[in-house]
């Protein structure tokens, strides 16, 4: 299973996100947002649906995806805990230096 930060840290696929946030889009929808090939788009769905990220629903030939709120839950809360012990880090480093002669 992909990591979920790893995941959305591509560019195209926070993109991706934010349009699925939205509700849910096929990959042809998706691909019109983006100057890259349709082929590539899936590739990219395929990485966050590993990650846990989306789910697909396939309808006929076509293929809806969806955000999945617990796998943006899990990335949300592993953003807080990185975001919340690097800042306490660089607060520790920053008092350090200050304290320095």
């Amino acid at each position: 299973m992909t990591d979920a930060l790893s995941a959305a840290a591509e560019p195209n696929r926070r993109r991706i996100l934010q349009l699925l946030a939205s509700g849910p889009r096929s990959v042809t929808e998706l691909a019109d947002e983006f100057p890259v090939t349709r082929s590539a788009i899936s590739q990219h769905l395929l990485v966050l649906s590993d990650a846990g990220l989306v789910v697909a629903r396939k309808d006929g030939r076509q293929r809806f995806y969806s955000v999945v709120p617990g796998g943006i839950a899990r990335l949300r809360a592993e953003i807080d805990r990185f975001w919340t012990d690097e800042l306490d880090l660089l607060v520790a480093d920053a008092h350090r230096l200050v304290a320095q002669p």
